[in-house]
Formats: C-alpha cells, sequence, structure tokens
C-alpha cells in the first residue's frame, strides 16, 4: 500500500483516488505523523430489471412497430371520447 504526503495528496488528488480505487485503499502521512487511510466505498450497483429479459427475434420492421403503436394511440384517444 502506498503512502503520499499531505502535499502529494493535495496536487495530484484525483490520480490517488483513481490508484485507491484500483488498490483498495491509499494512506496520506502529514506532517505530524498523523496517517489517514482513504478507501472507495463500496456500493450496490442497480441493475435494471429489463436486463434478464431475453430479447424476441420476431422479424417485425421499426416502420411495422410504429404503425402499431400509432394505430392504438389513436384507437384509445377514439374511445375516450
Amino acid at each position: 500500500m502506498k503512502t503520499y504526503t499531505y502535499t502529494q495528496a493535495r496536487q495530484k488528488l484525483a490520480s490517488i483516488l483513481d490508484e485507491a480505487s484500483k488498490t483498495g485503499e491509499i494512506r496520506i502521512r502529514r506532517r505530524d505523523g498523523s496517517i489517514f487511510t482513504v478507501r472507495p466505498l463500496k456500493q450496490k450497483v442497480k441493475k435494471s430489471p429489463f436486463e434478464t429479459v431475453k430479447g424476441l427475434d420476431l422479424d417485425v420492421s421499426m416502420d411495422e412497430i410504429v404503425d402499431i403503436v400509432r394505430e392504438s394511440r389513436e384507437r384509445n384517444y377514439n374511445f375516450k371520447k
């Protein structure tokens, strides 16, 4: 694990944070000798529920899908009147 001085950390903060992300943690030492650890937080990545849905090959063109959606909307609009 690599240790940086406070001055180095200030000057290269972005690259040091990137390194902490890759290696797990880094340390920063102050002039008074105190040492601090910087670690990335582990965050749960929310996945879309659609990632588990498998696609179907229905051999339908984009124009056909647009026509079907338009017809459906027109029917629903006329039905509500």
